[in-house]
């Protein structure tokens, strides 16, 4: 198979998650105020719900299935093989996952309705084959398909949501969208796999396998998910869970333009350069990778510190105003989460330690599930948005402390001063124009605008080294045309 291009994956992904911030960001502001804090808050954590049985229908397949097929992909005998053995194991695990959602949705009737069509969710991991297309670098498949059906899903929204009780078509409109785009991806399978005999299929080592990729997944989920089930369970306020699931909303936009698009091309890369036995490459792509983290995320969190007052009465309508503290609260994750997943996609998955790593996210699950229980009592959503930043810092500084060298806390911070002051100076202009401008979508705009520039000029006059490479290679890039 022709090795597929590096530049051209990071653009197709970077601008299909462009699209994925876009969308939120054109359907957000109709739905919170069309269904209010509170319904919001009914679709948080139903949906938390059926995330768990989507965890168990997956396994750790998505992640596995990325690594190994990277490893065989100029064989395609061989990934055709381990495309069905690992497809026929997500159909019998979902198949069981099914079976069990419907018993805790006929047990949970009063919500049973939202539950149903939340089956859509289940369904959507059968057909998922997205771990193939970037295990083989072809990510093309998975992003047209993707956009077509969220590009309709926004469509949908604001031609059938048009007033609270309209809850279940907006759920259903989000679930149906993901089983949608996955079954698309099955129309451009067959250039890629040959027939196989079905006879010879072994899925007990997959089984094996996949469980190990599993563990680190679920446990993810305990703070990713369990927060928001935590919050119904012990507060039985689901305003406060509307709150929590609109500044996490927002906290992923951010996490998708800092890490997201980036882990996802460089992880099938870097299996492939494990598989080659390339280390001092894969140490300069992670160094790389961890510089532009840095750059979008320091940016980041001091730009949303400084506008968050500005931008949720704005995007949000009225009523959010606790958004605009979980936000401030939770800013910081952007940079903590993108080192974590930086070396979680470009070192210890690639490098077959997902088990290793897998003990530092139980161990930050657990830190997390403690502090929830103790901080939400009495912090309601903002207990759980501090026990979110102390668990992510633990699993980073496990991460950074045990992979072998890969990254190390002196190449962290070399890349790092410059950013800090950079972003420090940002947040004092941007609370300074709040003194004067705070109110409405001009403030925005100047509050962004402003805020961008001070940062990117700090970055220049301190140079930055980010700033200063980019520049180069742009004007490298001129030079050869």
């Amino acid at each position: 198979m022709k090795q597929p291009s590096l530049k051209k994956n990071f653009i197709l992904s970077m601008m299909y998650q462009i699209l994925k911030i876009i969308m939120p960001l054109l359907t957000a502001p109709y739905i919170s105020r069309v269904l209010g804090a509170k319904n919001i808050g009914i679709y948080s954590y139903t949906n938390s719900y059926s995330m768990y049985f989507t965890l168990f229908a997956a396994l750790g397949t998505v992640t596995y299935g990325t690594r190994e097929i990277a490893r065989v992909r100029n064989d395609k005998e061989r990934r055709s093989q381990l495309f069905w053995e690992i497809e026929i194991l997500t159909v019998l695990t979902t198949s069981a996952a099914l079976i069990f959602w419907g018993i805790f949705t006929f047990f949970n009737k009063s919500d049973a309705i939202y539950y149903a069509v939340l089956s859509f969710n289940l369904l959507a991991v059968m057909f998922d084959i997205s771990w193939f297309y970037a295990g083989i670098e072809h990510f093309e498949f998975t992003i047209v398909w993707n956009s077509i059906f969220r590009v309709l899903s926004v469509i949908a929204m604001f031609l059938f949501v048009k007033k609270p009780s309209d809850l279940f078509i907006y759920i259903f409109i989000v679930a149906f969208q993901n089983f949608a785009g996955n079954v698309g991806m099955w129309t451009g399978l067959s250039k890629f796999i040959c027939k196989i005999d079905f006879k010879t299929i072994e899925l007990k080592h997959h089984f094996h396998e996949t469980l190990v990729y599993f563990i680190p997944t679920i446990a993810t989920s305990v703070y990713n998910v369990l927060d928001k089930t935590l919050i119904q369970l012990i507060t039985h306020n689901k305003a406060e869970n509307g709150y929590y699931e609109q500044a996490n909303k927002i906290l992923d936009m951010m996490k998708t333009l800092t890490f997201v698009a980036l882990n996802m091309v460089m992880q099938s890369r870097i299996s492939y350069l494990f598989e080659q036995k390339k280390y001092d490459e894969i140490k300069r792509r992670i160094h790389t990778s961890v510089n532009y983290v840095l750059f979008m995320g320091i940016g980041i969190l001091f730009g949303m510190m400084g506008i968050a007052r500005t931008f949720v009465p704005w995007f949000f309508g009225p009523g959010y105003d606790r958004t605009i503290v979980l936000l401030e609260i939770m800013s910081p994750v952007v940079v903590i989460i993108g080192l974590s997943n930086c070396l979680g996609a470009q070192y210890y998955t690639p490098s077959g330690k997902r088990k290793q790593s897998a003990n530092y996210i139980i161990a930050g699950s657990v830190i997390n599930f403690v502090l929830n229980c103790l901080f939400i009592p009495h912090l309601m959503s903002a207990g759980a948005a501090i026990a979110t930043v102390i668990a992510e810092s633990a699993i980073t500084i496990l991460y950074v402390g045990h992979c072998n060298r890969y990254l190390t806390w002196g190449v962290i911070l070399s890349h790092l001063w410059r950013k800090l002051i950079a972003g420090a100076l940002m947040l004092a202009v941007i609370l300074f124009i709040n003194q004067y401008m705070n109110v409405g979508f001009i403030a925005l705009i100047v509050q962004v605008g402003v805020g961008f520039s001070v940062y990117c000029l700090m970055l220049v006059i301190l140079r930055d080294d980010f700033v200063i490479d980019f520049a180069k290679n742009q004007l490298l890039a001129k030079l050869r045309h």
